[in-house]
């Protein structure tokens, strides 16, 4: 590696505890996008990088790549001319592990195969110093597995950045059986130190954010299978809710032989929970080639389009002359009468009411709670019941969930449509589902993040910074939790599971002792 001049340090134990980074060297096996974007971020931080691929040519490639990448931040003043060239000379494209034998860090970011992995790891074991640690950027395979048979698995540790990495702000560290806690703390002062925002992770199936995830994916796929809306209908819903994709979308984007493996992998590891069952529908859409935008064809055969009408006048916000009424007591009323208030919609409350929800003439609109409108309707003792989603988010022309009892005429569910259109929302109207869309699938990512941390995964915290820096959620689960309550999402799991009777609705300890705890004993 020539023009390389790093000072070692033979009394420290982790290389990476010592000095500056100008004076540690990093390795990175694989030139792909990821290793080529950890590349570019180790250098950008003062490292002298070591980048390899067992492609000829690759690396050097990838160097190019890089180079390209950093010209254009230099053009965009987000980035000295200066800075961009030093960047690009501390990148160094060679041809064999053993040119690595001085780094203090190196991390594989090769194929998702175990044999693959253990067998490259092995083969560093061999060339690098003992004091140098070794991390895998692997998105689902066992760090315990993978430091398995090593002479010193106390230093392998998973480092999990998230696609684009020059861009994506989180690290996932991840700690086998034997990673030794200093290790698994250096990496993640590493991490922060190039600029990321680091999170602890135990090395369980899906680690934190493909783990907590996959919720999002399964219950827009369940909905699908059970025919009761279109993708268009489920990724408006979900938008509505402040999410910047929605569930079918982001699948094409990510691809769907991608989602479906990793549904796989999660699934097979935790010994076929259903909690995890692939879907048939996404299997279906694999074994036809349409994977999403690179096959030019999934749910969409095109970049759909979620534009929004024009905002009605102000005029119109008294709700077409129909009267609003906001029932019940409680969080939800509460969320719709800050709307109402909020956008200046003209309406009064019934707190005396037992049901959440709105009445517009003589609907009843009741806060989805994982009953469907025709079980409500003997409930509330009334023929005109339907079910309006969870108003999570409600911002001028947010689209909404709603679902009718088959009793409802058609001229009271226009009205209901019409009435909701005036006060700046936009009904989805779908079949009558338990739990609607948003109402379920933020019932479940709360639902999964509680098993995550019940189960020693992460901290509470570090669950809601992963899914919002990991996936751009709006919020993290715990904070939806705060702010919906345990008693709604224990109510809607409870009545989800009577009305499928699968274990994928059960409520984590987590969250059922902390519904109880709320309970006053007097």
């Amino acid at each position: 590696m020539e023009g390389v001049n790093v000072k070692m340090n033979s009394d420290c134990r982790w290389l990476l505890e010592h000095g500056h980074p100008d004076e540690q060297i990093v390795g990175v096996v694989g030139a792909g996008t990821m290793g080529a974007g950890i590349a570019q971020v180790a250098a950008a931080a003062g490292h002298q990088v070591l980048l390899l691929d067992v492609r000829p040519g690759a690396a050097a490639q990838a160097k190019v790549s890089i180079e390209q990448a950093v010209e254009k931040l230099v053009l965009k003043e987000r980035l000295e001319a200066a800075e961009g060239a030093a960047l690009v000379a501390r990148i160094h494209a060679i041809e064999s592990l053993g040119e690595m034998r001085d780094a203090a860090l190196v991390i594989e970011v090769i194929l998702e195969r175990l044999e693959a992995k253990q067998s490259l790891l092995h083969e560093l074991e061999d060339v690098v110093g003992r004091g140098a640690i070794l991390a895998s950027n692997t998105s689902s395979i066992s760090i315990t597995a993978l430091a398995n048979g090593m002479r010193h698995p106390e230093r392998v540790v998973g480092m999990h950045f998230f696609n684009p990495v020059p861009l994506m702000k989180l690290v996932e560290v991840v700690s086998g059986a034997e990673t030794a806690p200093a290790v698994a703390q250096l990496i993640f002062e590493n991490a922060r130190l190039w600029g990321k925002t680091p999170v602890h992770a135990r090395s369980t199936p899906g680690f934190i954010v493909n783990r907590i995830a996959r919720p999002y994916y399964a219950e827009a796929l369940n909905l699908l299978q059970e025919r009761v809306g279109t993708p268009h209908q489920i990724d408006n819903a979900m938008r509505g809710a402040g999410f910047r994709m929605g569930p079918c979308e982001l699948m094409d984007l990510i691809g769907h032989d991608v989602n479906y493996s990793v549904t796989m992998s999660v699934f097979e590891a935790n010994y076929g929970d259903r909690r995890y069952v692939p879907s048939l529908v996404q299997k279906d859409l694999v074994d036809g080639g349409r994977l999403g935008r690179k096959a030019g064809k999934g749910f969409y055969d095109d970049v759909p389009s979620f534009a929004a009408p024009s905002a009605p006048s102000h005029t119109a916000m008294t709700g077409g002359g129909n009267a609003i009424v906001i029932t019940g007591s409680g969080r939800m009323a509460d969320a719709l009468a800050h709307w109402a208030t909020e956008f200046g919609v003209s309406h009064t409350r019934e707190t005396t009411d037992r049901s959440q929800g709105l009445l517009i003439g003589p609907v009843r609109l009741h806060v989805t709670d994982g009953r469907t409108a025709e079980q409500l309707a003997p409930v509330l003792k009334s023929s005109n019941v339907g079910v309006i989603d969870l108003p999570l988010l409600l911002q001028e022309n947010t689209a909404i969930a709603i679902a009718f009892s088959f009793r409802v005429a058609p001229g009271h569910r226009e009205l209901v449509m019409q009435t909701l259109a005036a006060c700046r929302l936009r009904p989805v109207e779908i079949d009558d589902v338990p739990g609607l869309i948003v109402g379920r699938t933020i019932s479940m990512l709360i639902n999964e993040a509680a098993d995550t941390v019940h189960q020693g995964v992460c901290e509470e915290s570090d669950a809601d910074t992963a899914m919002k820096l990991g996936t751009n959620y709006p919020a993290g689960p715990f904070e939806w939790l705060a702010r919906i309550g345990t008693d709604y999402v224990v109510t809607m799991l409870d009545n989800l599971f009577e009305a499928y009777r699968s274990e994928r609705y059960r409520v984590s300890p987590l969250v059922r002792r902390r519904y109880w705890s709320a309970i006053p004993i007097d």
